[in-house]
């Protein structure tokens, strides 16, 4: 079986910190690019941050940008979303993906979500005084 398993979401505080996990299960995350999004009730899911298998090359929301890093453990096949200074506007389930039809490689941004292929079940992250 092939699935993405995310998780590390939960309640913080305005300018905490949570760091999401995304396990790869039945495949090799290192061979594909990764990349997580986030949802709120009644918008689109959006696009926050990416990571190419080649060069690993990163890409961010303007949203996110400079307070989100996403990174890979290539031997523990898990990808990672460290979330720092947390905004009561970043409160969403958050989903990991992944590309693994290479569909990014066509792709005019990285952060589309036609582009991924599987999909971890969501966690969600609240932020709130």
């Amino acid at each position: 079986q092939v699935q993405l398993v995310d998780s590390g979401g939960g309640l913080v505080q305005p300018g905490g910190s949570l760091q999401l996990s995304c396990l790869a299960q039945g495949f090799t995350l290192e061979y594909y690019t990764i990349a997580w999004f986030r949802q709120v009730p009644g918008k689109e899911r959006e696009g926050i941050a990416s990571m190419r298998n080649d060069d690993e090359t990163t890409h961010y929301a303007d949203s996110v940008k400079g307070r989100f890093t996403i990174s890979r453990d290539k031997a523990k096949s898990t990808a990672y979303l460290q979330m720092n200074s947390l905004k009561p506007e970043d409160t969403a389930v958050y989903y990991c993906a992944a590309d693994i039809d290479g569909r990014s490689w066509h792709s005019r941004s990285p952060l589309v979500r036609r582009v991924y292929d599987y999909w971890g079940q969501g966690t969600q992250v609240t932020v709130s005084s």
